[in-house]
């Protein structure tokens, strides 16, 4: 009994080597990889050019500054309508305004001031030039934060080719670095990426802002001088991080 409990225990213990044994030629082997790198540098024209009509009422009755404040939002917007634009409302807000007064050395209410601003972008700068002189002179009507960018449509192709590029330029860094084991890079195991650029000009100019209450009729027809202006290319950047199999 006791023999065949060791002849029992020994073909137990057989087994389970041969069993490990087999595993570990069955394993497959963990691929070498190679992680790097690869850049594309671009640049895109910008296309589009946009600022912003802001149009700012103050009055001792809140009723009045907003009736007066979406009024000429109305007809700014409704002129807007006839032009190859794209517009949005980014701000509309009404607060009491007070100053202090240092006569009576004490702050003192002003009225309720009222603010509405629109975005406005235009496939070309003529256009806003032409809207700014509908508006020229015209009161409580700002004109701010003119700049020239390019669209997500424009960058749209330009960004998937510089994607490409950038993960080609990985595989050539792979390349270059395995050939001096005399191997390359095979398929690629994961991938990364990060893309950088700046879209915007903002011109800051006199002409291109006004500050005061009216947009003078002397800076639209600056405007007009100065519409040739030159803005330098979108720059864009992509950094992809990738890892190939080496073979």
């Amino acid at each position: 009994m006791k023999n065949a409990l060791i002849w029992t225990g020994s073909v137990i213990g057989v087994g389970a080597v041969l069993a490990l044994l087999f595993g570990w030629l069955d394993k497959p082997d963990t691929p070498r990889v190679i992680s790097v790198n690869g850049e594309c540098l671009t640049s895109v024209p910008k296309d589009r050019t946009a600022i912003t009509l802001r149009v700012t009422t103050l009055d001792k009755s809140a009723a009045t500054s907003m009736k007066m404040a979406t009024a000429k939002i109305a007809e700014i917007t409704n002129y807007l309508k006839t032009q190859d634009v794209q517009m949005q409302t980014t701000e509309f807000n009404s607060y009491e305004r007070s100053e202090w007064n240092r006569e009576l050395e004490k702050s003192v209410v002003l009225g309720t001031e009222t603010t509405i601003a629109i975005e406005v972008s235009a496939d070309n700068i003529e256009t806003i030039e032409k809207i700014l002189t509908q508006f020229a002179g015209q009161e409580d009507v700002y004109s701010e934060n003119l700049r020239m960018y390019t669209s997500a449509e424009a960058m749209k192709p330009i960004l998937e080719d510089c994607l490409g590029a950038a993960v080609e330029n990985a595989r050539e860094r792979a390349d270059a670095l395995a050939a001096g084991d005399g191997r390359s890079a095979g398929k690629m195991l994961s991938v990364s990426y990060n893309v950088g650029g700046s879209s915007s000009i903002q011109p800051r100019a006199s002409n291109f802002l006004t500050a005061s209450a009216k947009m003078a009729v002397a800076d639209a027809e600056a405007f007009s001088a100065a519409g040739s202006i030159v803005a330098k290319d979108t720059e864009v950047s992509v950094t992809v991080s990738a890892t190939f199999e080496i073979k």
